[in-house]
C-alpha cells in the first residue's frame, strides 16, 4: 500500500488492496441488470432450441415422455413463450433509462414464468425423472430469483418532473 499524499500510511477506507474488486452500492444495480440481461439471452436461446428441437429442453424436465407428440407441442409452445419474453426483455433492457418501467415489466414477467415452472415441477415432483427434476427446479428457481432481483434493481418507473 502506498502512503497518502502527505506521507502518512493509508487508513480506513482510504486504501484499496491491489488485485481486489471493490463492490459498491452503485455497482450492485448494474450487476443485477447484467444478470437480468443474461437470463433474457438464455431465455431466447432456450426458446429457439425448444422451437426447433422441443425434446431437447423437455427431456430433463419430463424424461422419455419428451418424445411424444403432446410433449413436442407443449415444448414448442413453451419455447415460443420463452423466445417472446426473452426478446421483449432484451429490447427493453437496451432502451434508454426512461424505459426502465418497460424493462422491469418484461424482466418481472420472465421471473414469474420461471417461478410458475417451479410450481409446475413441484406439483408433479414424484412423477418426474429423479435426477434431472432437481436440475430443472434449480435452474428455473435460479432464473426466477435472478429475474426478480433484476426487476427490483431496475426500479419503478418514476415520472420526470
Amino acid at each position: 500500500m502506498e502512503p497518502q499524499a502527505d506521507g502518512t500510511p493509508p487508513t480506513g477506507d482510504d486504501h484499496i488492496v491491489e488485485g481486489s474488486v471493490q463492490v459498491t452500492s452503485n455497482t450492485i444495480p448494474s450487476l443485477l441488470r447484467h444478470g437480468a440481461t443474461a437470463v433474457a439471452a438464455g431465455r431466447v436461446a432456450l426458446g429457439v432450441t425448444a422451437l426447433a428441437w422441443p425434446s431437447v429442453p423437455a427431456r430433463p424436465w419430463v424424461g422419455a415422455a419428451a418424445d411424444g407428440v403432446a410433449a413436442r407441442v407443449f415444448g414448442r409452445a413453451l419455447g415460443a413463450r420463452d423466445l417472446a419474453l426473452g426478446l421483449g426483455a432484451l429490447a427493453a433492457l437496451q432502451g434508454p433509462a426512461a424505459e426502465a418501467g418497460s424493462a422491469r415489466a418484461w424482466v418481472a414477467a420472465g421471473a414469474l414464468s420461471d417461478a410458475l415452472d417451479v410450481v409446475a415441477s413441484l406439483s408433479s415432483w414424484h412423477e418426474l425423472p429423479r435426477v434431472t427434476r432437481w436440475l430443472v427446479a434449480a435452474s428455473a428457481g435460479g432464473a426466477a430469483l435472478a429475474g426478480a432481483a433484476g426487476s427490483l434493481a431496475l426500479g419503478p418507473a418514476t415520472p420526470e418532473g
